[in-house]
């Protein structure tokens, strides 16, 4: 099986907390794969909270951990077709394209991305 990481996910991750923590962990073993976009994500709020140093190291340890996805001209009207049928982010539309462009299982803990209805597959790393 195949995980797509959600910056959500990742930021759970980062902070330990569990279940999402142990569950990225599994995820990170069997070699998930990440949007560029969540990465950018991540690195903002990183940015934000604990300086540009920090974001670096974030982005430099996920280039190693993880197949990261491209943001090819593909990718971006996949994600823009997503983003015109439902009611989330353009960045969780990336998300959702690159987790069916991998046949992969989103591992997220956001609600905008977990309600919306689509045909990827979604699991709630809030609930144990």
């Amino acid at each position: 099986m195949t995980f797509c990481l959600d910056s959500w996910a990742v930021i759970a991750w980062l902070r330990g907390e569990e279940p999402a923590a142990t569950r990225v962990d599994e995820a990170l073993a069997l070699g998930a794969v990440m949007s560029w976009i969540s990465v950018g994500e991540v690195f903002c709020v990183m940015h934000r909270q604990a300086g540009p140093s920090r974001a670096e190291e974030v982005v430099d340890s996920l280039r190693l951990g993880l197949q990261l996805d491209e943001v090819t001209p593909e990718r971006v009207v996949a994600a823009a077709s997503i983003k015109a049928r439902s009611a989330m982010s353009y960045a969780d539309a990336f998300l959702c394209a690159t987790a069916l462009a991998h046949d992969a299982t989103i591992l997220t803990g956001d609600d905008e991305i977990l309600r919306a209805d689509g045909p990827w597959t979604a699991e709630d790393l809030r609930r144990g």
